[in-house]
């Protein structure tokens, strides 16, 4: 099913409408690869859509995370941010500590050795989140 059809059936299952505001938010959010805070994904919008409010956006966004096509983050600057969850796939993250640059990244041999790790301590492993803080390229040579 995708995302927009997840999306109507679960504000139909809750007795809300489909907005064509909250689509709006939605089309935007799925169409970027940003891991957006509210006030971000307000201010790209709110350019070319000036009624959409704020308090929409975040309402909007805790809907996307409840209904499963977002994952609400935190990477440790205080916001809560959501990136689109795109079936299965797992990945983790770079993020920068200066300028709040977020990448993703997949890494095969990380994921072995956590497999690895689990199995030597007799452990079953459900779900795990790695993310790793420190300068980008472009920060790291303003540093220097």
């Amino acid at each position: 099913m995708d995302q927009v059809q997840l999306f109507n059936d679960y504000l139909r299952c809750k007795g809300l409408k489909t907005t064509s505001q909250r689509l709006i938010i939605l089309e935007t959010f799925l169409d970027s690869d940003c891991h957006f805070s509210t006030e971000e994904l307000y201010l790209k919008l709110r350019t070319e859509y000036p009624k959409i409010g704020y308090a929409t956006v975040h309402r909007t966004l805790k809907l996307f995370a409840e209904c499963g096509i977002a994952a609400e983050r935190n990477f440790g600057d205080g916001q809560a941010r959501y990136e689109p969850i795109h079936g299965e796939e797992h990945h983790d993250h770079l993020v920068c500590t200066e300028c709040g640059l977020i990448l993703e990244f997949e890494e095969p041999q990380i994921e072995k050795l956590q497999e690895s790790v689990a199995a030597a301590h007799n452990f079953t492993i459900d779900n795990h989140r790695l993310e790793l803080y420190g300068l980008c390229a472009s920060c790291a040579a303003t540093a220097n």
